[in-house]
């Protein structure tokens, strides 16, 4: 009899970077919360306060800003994920 502990293998599936960029212009910083949760928390929050302060006009700048970081996440993500590298 053996102490051997039974190897344990997780996992995780990868996220589409083409998901997550139609997500994103799609529904803006709330699209992001697929590819980030904080990247989609911290645009929503700088989406909304451009937005109110440029009544609008500012979101012609913020938009593209995250579906660039949602796509970049995503893809940051997948190669961490098939690197082996743990993520929390």
């Amino acid at each position: 009899m053996t102490n051997e502990q039974p190897q344990k293998v997780i996992v995780m599936p990868t996220k589409s970077v083409g998901v997550s960029i139609i997500l994103t212009v799609l529904l803006g910083p709330l699209g992001m919360l697929y590819s980030t949760i904080w990247g989609g928390l911290i645009m929503f929050v700088v989406s909304a306060l451009v937005g109110l302060l440029t009544f609008g006009l500012g979101l012609v700048v913020t938009w593209p800003i995250c579906v660039i970081w949602a796509a970049l996440a995503a893809s940051s993500y997948n190669k961490r994920l098939l690197s082996g590298q743990r993520q929390f």
